[in-house]
């Protein structure tokens, strides 16, 4: 009898153990049409083009995610929104909001590139890329229509080339790593050209960004610094405690 316990112990503490991952990703990327940088643009914009533009609430919402630039794309790029924050200068702030977009847009599609295999991850951030661009979508559109037309119809391409895992074999389709790659750089070429940016490469802004300034060393879901993920581990604390207290009080019966 105790045998059996502990082995079921075991098994229930082994799955939850594997479960974790997937669990503390889900709460990681959330919703996958949401990007908090890509909606603090689009809130800035609509504040800088108030009549007089209005850089207080500007830089209200751009504080609420320099963490996560400063994070991602380096102290270069969260300078240069704050100066020109400071000096009022809206089209600049604009455009250098612009550039950060196209770099989460790289950022996303580099790390479904690396896990590629992983379809759930790799649905959202390609879910996350693609939203990023429709914030992007009518910039791009009103001077190269042509251009946002491509692009959107790559984003259509890349989310194809994924492919489905299917439900237990059932609507199965295998991926197409190298059409991603072929659509991703149609995309990241066609955004560094039209945003006259020197680089898209990840934790890239300008020139004088460098890869020391802006690897952290954390992932999307390992960082624990972040509340959400310490869930999964207090969801398996709980349920092991729980275990522990039900057997105890069984073999006193």
């Amino acid at each position: 009898m105790k045998k059996r316990i502990l082995s079921s112990v075991f098994l229930l503490i082994l799955i939850c153990t594997l479960a974790v991952p997937d669990l503390a990703q889900a709460y990681s990327y959330g919703d996958p049409t949401e990007e908090k940088v890509a909606e603090a643009y689009s809130e800035m914009s609509a504040k800088l083009n108030e009549s007089p533009p209005n850089f207080n609430q500007a830089n209200e919402i751009f504080s609420s995610v320099k963490e996560e630039i400063q994070l991602h794309m380096g102290d270069d790029a969260v300078q240069a929104v704050q100066t020109e924050l400071d000096n009022e200068n809206e089209e600049a702030v604009m455009t250098n909001m612009q550039q950060i977009l196209v770099l989460n847009i790289s950022r996303r599609l580099e790390n479904v590139e690396k896990d590629f295999e992983e379809y759930d991850t790799t649905r959202k951030l390609v879910g996350k890329a693609d939203a990023t661009y429709k914030t992007l979508s009518p910039v791009v559109k009103d001077s190269n229509p042509k251009l946002d037309e491509t692009i959107k119809n790559e984003f259509e391409v890349i989310l194809d080339s994924l492919g489905n895992p299917g439900l237990f074999g059932v609507g199965e389709k295998e991926s197409n790593e190298e059409q991603f790659a072929e659509s991703k750089k149609v995309i990241l070429d066609g955004l560094q050209d039209h945003f006259e940016m020197k680089s898209v490469e990840i934790g890239h802004f300008g020139e004088s960004a460098t890869e020391e300034e802006t690897s952290s060393g954390k992932t999307d879901w390992t960082d624990l610094g972040q509340l959400s993920n310490w869930i999964p581990l207090i969801i398996l604390l709980v349920i092991i405690i729980g275990v522990v207290i039900y057997t105890t009080r069984k073999r006193r019966r």
